[in-house]
């Protein structure tokens, strides 16, 4: 070797070691923090922003360089970076729809048999769940190839449904209507839904005209049940379309919602139609194949499951099926599956070998690897930021992205939250493969993090828990606190061991279970920091995730307590208070009181009746962890409860009119809360006459009625019928902030919107036929609900609606929902906050 060589070589090898390693391509990108960012006073970066959008059971394309999400209802969005979304959708609108044009006509092939102001979406329209992609080999009219292709929804009851596609040039529309593909809830013989005309015979679905062209070998006496009615423990309910293809290039499509299961057909790949089995059979491991529905992939007898989707994965060689299992609302337990097959036909597995077609009656909980469920990181007194912590309700139907520019993989969906009622936004998070080939979900939203090595080091320390498990529940799962120990040696509210393998693979063993997945930081929107966190899976398909906190001594930790514990605003107390007696990383708060005539060391409040003076006390909290405590005191005023007036009362004795005079008198409107025409009759009520209203009519109030911070309602109801969200009385600032006295949807209860929804639970919901009262009142954001003079509610943070003197008021009918049906007497809206004898008063029979 030359002396030139090697002195070459040797300065080559010098500048290995001295050049940072930003320059031979290990920097992290900028907006990333580095390795020490969950320790205090080193520089995070800028925090990531967000817009955020409603858009429910979303489905995503990206074209060109914006993301889309397209949803039901009507709702579509798009992002150039997954984080700021913007709607550009029109909802229902009718003609001038942005995604349908004219949206009657256009739709009028499907809402022939379901959707359109039928059954059970009388009052309005019912498309759901729509898929969008392009097709570069459909051909379009013209004999041109290429186009955007919707495959939506329309339905009018848990059945009654039917998938239909159109067609468009530009990817948000307006989409031009081709056909209607699939139907479901159809019956032997002529049969009608409650509310309905429409003729559910068989023969009047596509079936017969593919019959009469030899499609299919005549109709299938197993889709009825023996009295004629559809048979949905076997069949699906025909909406939740999602197209994709196989690895050869086919075009497949999933569809189906509960009951009888997820099915799929093969698509035409140039006419967009469905290329029917043409008759019955089975797969070789025995699952159904029907000759109109398809082949059956998933769920059955009667159990939850929903919003299918299939993506492929070219680095596994498995396609992925996602399913959401549980009810959608608040209360639902929503919560994603997943399963895969190295065939597009399935079967689909879950990580016990578990198939996707349930087998029976059985629990379902057990089948398909959970991804993600209610849960929340809580944030407990002392630790860093505001609000109750970070978490999701009943979080589902989502679809599946995969760039194929950077390789990252994206879950997105729809969530409700906790303590916002049905509140629901568009979510993503990035997906990750373990070892074994199973996605794995980060913990926090999408917020530009990529996967890196990390460092040991970074991972020792406190984690907040949270384990999914397999339960389909509405109970939130709260997080534990663990540590991850230098030794390997996992410590805290569970135990176990953990190991970091390659550059970023978590191996986690917890109570005997062992979960494979990945280390990554993340932003926690909570503290506001990038923190470690940790995703991953076990074999029995239960995930579990980990957000990493800041080192704290037990000194520090006492310090964030007390400054962090709060009750409020303690000079205008009206209502109990909530006294908490654990902050962070498990540290103790007891408590005492001065007098607990006034309020108790559990925080219970003895208000005085109007007219006396207010209470005064202090409560002391005492804060310890070991050998740290500190104590901090709050002296309480209790205010007596307001004399209440009345200031509008509305008896509908054959007429509007309202009694004391500080108001005008009603009038009639339609269906809606701004539409013209309607009637409202009067017949015998609870005292002289009460108004009837007919289920397509309603009353304008004044505006003004309510125009404080503290009020009441009271008024008698006899429901002829309940549907889902049909309010008595309503109110409303504008069409975003409103308050709603809600008889029926699973509980009676008052609910409003604003910023945060905010739900008022009766816990039980009234009859019909029979006169009720209800009553709620408002003092200064503390709400209470009575039904017949009976507290069954009470509740703090409640919005602050009625900001101005020109709110909108109206009785049975808004902006959105089937108005009331039923008998309404004795309207009385009073300036202040009755007290509870009172109200127990105006529910006697004879006031």
């Amino acid at each position: 070797m030359s002396k030139s060589l090697l002195g070459f070589m040797l300065v080559f090898l010098m500048l290995i070691f001295i050049i940072p390693s930003t320059i031979l391509g290990n920097d992290k990108p900028a907006s990333q923090p580095n390795e020490n960012s969950n320790k205090p006073g080193i520089d995070q970066g800028e925090a990531p922003e967000f817009t955020d959008v409603s858009v429910h059971d979303p489905s995503i394309i990206k074209d060109g360089d914006t993301y889309y999400v397209f949803g039901s209802h009507i709702e579509a969005a798009k992002s150039t970076d997954l984080k700021n979304w913007t709607r550009f959708t029109n909802g229902y609108t009718t003609p001038g729809n942005e995604i349908y044009g004219d949206l009657s006509q256009n739709l009028a092939g499907s809402f022939a048999w379901a959707g359109e102001d039928d059954a059970d979406s009388k009052g309005g329209y019912a498309v759901w769940a729509p898929e969008v992609f392009w097709s570069e080999d459909y051909v379009n009219e013209d004999g041109s190839k290429g186009a955007y292709m919707i495959y939506y929804s329309a339905s009018s009851t848990y059945i009654r449904s039917a998938i239909g596609f159109a067609v468009s040039q530009d990817i948000e529309g307006p989409y031009k209507y081709v056909d209607t593909i699939v139907y479901s809830g159809f019956t032997e013989e002529e049969a009608y839904d409650e509310d309905s005309d429409v003729n559910k015979k068989w023969t009047n679905t596509n079936i017969k005209q593919l019959i009469d062209n030899g499609t299919l070998n005549g109709k299938n006496a197993d889709w009825f049940n023996s009295g004629g009615s559809y048979n949905n423990s076997t069949f699906p309910n025909a909406i939740d379309a999602n197209l994709f293809y196989d690895k050869n290039g086919k075009l497949w499509m999933t569809y189906g919602s509960w009951s009888g299961g997820i099915f799929m057909l093969e698509i035409n790949k140039t006419t967009g139609k469905a290329i029917y089995p043409g008759k019955d059979g089975t797969t070789a491991d025995g699952r159904l194949v029907d000759r109109y529905f398809g082949t059956k992939i998933a769920g059955g007898f009667g159990k939850s499951g929903e919003g299918p989707y299939v993506v492929y994965d070219k680095n596994t060689e498995y396609y992925y099926l996602y399913i959401s299992y549980g009810w959608l609302g608040a209360d639902g337990g929503y919560n994603m599956r997943v399963f895969r097959s190295k065939n597009p036909g399935g079967p689909y597995l879950d990580g016990k070998g578990k198939n996707a077609v349930l087998p029976g009656e059985v629990d379902h909980s057990r089948y398909g690897n959970k991804l993600m469920g209610n849960f929340l990181f809580e944030r407990k007194v002392g630790d860093p930021g505001t609000g109750i912590g970070y978490g999701y309700v009943s979080p589902g139907h989502n679809s599946v992205f995969y760039d194929s520019d950077t390789g990252q993989k994206f879950l997105v969906f729809h969530t409700r939250f906790p303590e916002t009622g049905e509140m629901h936004e568009l979510r993503v998070h990035q997906i990750f493969m373990n070892k074994e080939g199973w996605p794995v979900v980060a913990p926090y939203r999408y917020a530009d993090e990529t996967l890196e090595k990390v460092n040991r080091q970074d991972l020792i320390g406190a984690y907040k828990f949270i384990n999914h498990g397999k339960d389909i529940s509405g109970i939130i799962k709260n997080s534990v606190l663990i540590h991850l120990n230098k030794d390997n040696t996992i410590s805290g509210d569970v135990t176990g061991t953990w190991k970091k393998t390659s550059h970023n693979q978590a191996k986690i063993t917890v109570d005997g279970d062992t979960y494979n997945g990945v280390f990554i930081r993340q932003w926690n929107p909570t503290s506001e920091r990038y923190v470690m966190t940790f995703t991953a899976v076990s074999k029995e398909g239960v995930s579990v995730w980990g957000s990493k906190q800041l080192d704290k001594t037990d000194e520090e930790i006492v310090e964030d307590v007390v400054n962090d514990l709060s009750l409020g605003d303690t000079d205008h107390v009206i209502s109990n208070l909530t006294l908490p007696t654990e902050g962070t990383r498990h540290t103790e708060i007891s408590w005492k009181t001065s007098d607990s005539s006034v309020v108790t060391a559990e925080g219970e409040v003895n208000r005085p009746e109007a007219g006396s003076e207010e209470l005064t006390a202090t409560l002391t909290a005492t804060i310890t962890k070991g050998d740290i405590t500190e104590t901090k005191s709050f002296n309480i005023t209790v205010l007596p409860y307001k004399k209440a007036g009345l200031v509008a009362h509305y008896a509908f004795e054959n007429n509007l009119g309202e009694e004391t005079n500080n108001f005008g008198a009603g009038t009639v409107t339609g269906n809606r809360i701004d539409n013209t025409g309607g009637t409202i009759t009067y017949t015998d009520g609870k005292f002289g006459n009460a108004a009837v209203f007919d289920g397509s009519s309603g009353v304008r109030l004044p505006n003004g009625l309510i125009s404080s911070s503290t009020y009441s309602v009271s008024l008698w109801l006899n429901p002829e019928q309940l549907t889902n969200y049909t309010t008595t009385f309503f109110g409303a600032r504008d069409s975003n902030n409103w308050v709603s006295l809600v008889p029926g949807g699973g509980s009676t209860k008052v609910w409003s919107g604003s910023e945060r929804w905010y739900d008022a639970p009766t816990g039980m919901t009234i009859n019909t036929d029979e006169w009720t009262h209800l009553a709620f009142t408002v003092d200064n954001s503390v709400i209470s609900v009575y039904v017949n003079g009976e507290e069954k509610f009470t509740g703090t943070d409640f919005p602050n609606i009625f900001t101005t003197t020109g709110a909108s008021f109206s009785l049975g009918v808004n902006w959105w929902d089937p108005p009331f049906k039923g008998l309404m007497d004795e309207l009385r809206i009073y300036e202040g906050a009755l007290s509870p004898s009172q109200i127990a008063n105006l529910a006697q029979p004879n006031n």
